[in-house]
């Protein structure tokens, strides 16, 4: 990275991409513009490869003057998030292409990120955990390989991406393994902040919910832009019952990643929070739209079935219903809900299973989902 003193020499001169890759010796340029119309100012930012001149990626940002101050951060934010993404899906690229034969492990963790970050499905998952695992044999001592393959651990207890169904050990042994990789590699660098993240995840799957909030802090205190580690810190403070902070987080995450390719998850937690708040209208808009971007995932169905129901919509609620369960079938009662879920059970999470059970519970149970 080139200090900004430097940059701003070629502010306003006619020199393209490649001409400042040459001189400066970089791979990658940022340009931007900013552009004001009346009281609306729009900042527009692309990628360009300086080898190539080839244009990466391009967004733009639309605020009011007034608020330009308030923006700037969130712009900052969001910018270096998008742009974590879209460089390490270049470079993924680029090491496929010219280390195929004898890739490092570095190279390998590049790749697996770039699966994980690109959209997910159980193959995604897949090819990011062979290339983690291939990067941790080639490299014992990497921190990085350590924290992707606790990564993909933690997806498949939250996500039962290997299979429909796990047995208690193996649950047990997922968890024992994620964990030892973490510790290991926060002991061997306590500055990552993926590795609280993925503990913060970890935690929030065996109820340790405060446990998971002060994760989630440590690893967003180590880096403030990091979208889905506020993302997570809004489930995690959803299920504390704290719904406006989570609503916050969710609001922040979407700004923050607007085109991400699992923006779906974005719409999931503000949609359940919605759902919960009893603010039924919002839940069936967001839950919804997260459907139509991952129709794939049974969650939007289920929260949608109760949304419907308790809108009064039973014939609707009842397909939503049936969609779930065609996805999900093993998840057939409230009881069941909770199983899989058991972070949000009675015990575990009093105050969130209060409000969810005025309000998803009561929907369905009004469309016959039974409790036990």
């Amino acid at each position: 990275m080139i200090a900004r003193n430097t940059a701003f020499t070629y502010k306003g001169k006619p020199i393209d991409a490649k001409q400042i890759g040459r001189e400066l010796g970089v791979r990658y340029v940022l340009e931007g513009s900013v552009r004001r119309t009346g009281d609306q100012v729009r900042v527009n930012a692309q990628l360009i490869d300086a080898e190539s001149g080839a244009h990466l990626w391009a967004d733009r940002f639309d605020t009011n003057r007034a608020n330009l101050a308030e923006t700037q951060s969130e712009i900052i934010g969001r910018l270096a998030w998008t742009l974590n993404i879209a460089l390490l899906s270049d470079a993924s690229r680029r090491i496929e292409h010219e280390n195929a034969v004898d890739p490092e492990a570095r190279d390998l963790v590049m790749r697996g990120w770039a699966w994980w970050y690109g959209p997910q499905s159980p193959k995604a998952a897949q090819e990011a955990l062979g290339a983690f695992e291939h990067a941790l044999k080639i490299d014992p001592r990497s921190s990085e390989a350590r924290i992707g393959i606790a990564r993909l651990l933690v997806a498949k207890l939250t996500t039962g991406w290997s299979s429909s169904s796990f047995q208690q050990d193996e649950v047990q042994q997922t968890v024992a393994q994620a964990e030892r990789l973490l510790i290991e590699a926060i002991a061997s660098d306590p500055n990552q902040p993926m590795a609280y993240a993925v503990l913060g995840v970890l935690r929030r799957t065996q109820a340790r919910l405060n446990e998971s909030r002060i994760a989630f802090e440590k690893a967003i205190s180590l880096d403030p832009n990091f979208e889905w580690a506020n993302m997570q810190l809004g489930w995690t403070l959803q299920f504390l019952g704290e719904l406006g902070d989570a609503i916050a987080l969710g609001e922040k995450s979407l700004r923050l990643s607007p085109r991400d390719p699992n923006i779906s998850y974005r719409y999931m937690l503000l949609g359940y929070c919605q759902l919960v708040s009893n603010h039924v209208d919002e839940a069936i808009d967001l839950l919804i739209k997260g459907r139509t971007a991952n129709p794939r995932d049974w969650l939007f169905s289920f929260g949608l079935a109760g949304a419907l129901a308790l809108k009064g919509d039973l014939d609707a609620a009842k397909s939503a219903l049936a969609e779930s369960l065609k996805l999900r079938p093993e998840v057939n009662s409230l009881a069941q809900w909770h199983a899989w879920v058991p972070w949000t059970s009675k015990t575990n999470s009093p105050r969130y299973w209060a409000l969810e059970d005025k309000t998803l519970g009561e929907g369905l149970r009004r469309i016959g989902f039974p409790e036990e």
